[in-house]
């Protein structure tokens, strides 16, 4: 069975998204200049809400994108937006399988993987490797997020982001553990405000296992750059593995 991360706090995630595109779009579109076009469609393993698959459609005109999100109201946001932008609509094929049991084409361009390898067992991480690299032509390249915070520690609780949205403010709140090995448990809360009262909150858990990017390479047996690094407020650590 694969873990639902995401669906209870889905409502929510657009207030994050917003914030996380800003920072990572231009790696992205850095780490995916010089994909070969013609090779196959590019492959996004947790669209989300599509924020990201926009960036990816923006800097690769005219190439087939196919979208995994297997979370069903994250998908539901993700159909919207590729519903709602024409060219989104023509080029974007959104699928509900997870990492684990992707469909994968024949042949694919590139790799967006954002939010998920942390997810994964190393078992389930060096098959995904097994499976993209054989489909990958040379150069092709995995874009990889890491969301590491170096060595397995704890992180007391601390408010990430606080936005308004009519009369309503919105927290979320973050804290981690660290559960054995490389692995923390990260539990998060949404708290909904107006008047300065608690209307509602709602908390979730999942773990997540640090990951360096020469780790990952070892695994995909690939070569790896770094493209973005963990140090600017709320920028996320962005890789490159290649053949």
């Amino acid at each position: 069975m694969v873990t639902d991360y995401y669906s209870a706090s889905a409502e929510f995630y657009e207030l994050v998204a917003a914030r996380h595109v800003r920072t990572s779009a231009g790696p992205l579109i850095t780490a995916l200049s010089g994909v070969d076009a013609s090779h196959g469609p590019v492959v996004e393993i947790g669209a989300g809400t599509g924020r990201i698959t926009a960036v990816i459609a923006g800097a690769l005109p005219g190439v087939p994108i196919i979208a995994a999100e297997p979370s069903t109201p994250m998908r539901a946001m993700l159909t919207s937006r590729v519903f709602g932008d024409p060219d989104l609509r023509d080029r974007v094929t959104v699928v509900a399988e997870p990492a684990q049991r992707l469909r994968l084409p024949p042949r694919i361009g590139a790799v967006v993987i954002f939010g998920v390898v942390g997810h994964l067992t190393g078992a389930e991480r060096r098959a995904l490797w097994r499976e993209l690299r054989e489909r990958l032509p040379e150069g092709g390249p995995i874009v990889v997020e890491l969301m590491g915070v170096g060595a397995a520690r704890r992180i007391p609780p601390f408010r990430m982001l606080r936005e308004t949205i009519g009369e309503q403010s919105y927290e979320w709140w973050t804290q981690a553990d660290p559960v054995g090995g490389a692995v923390m448990r990260w539990r998060t809360s949404w708290k909904v405000f107006r008047d300065g009262e608690l209307v509602r909150s709602t908390s979730d858990s999942y773990d997540w296992e640090n990951l360096s990017l020469e780790q990952l390479a070892a695994e995909a047996g690939m070569s790896s750059s770094l493209v973005s690094a963990a140090g600017v407020p709320g920028a996320p650590e962005i890789g490159r593995l290649v053949r």
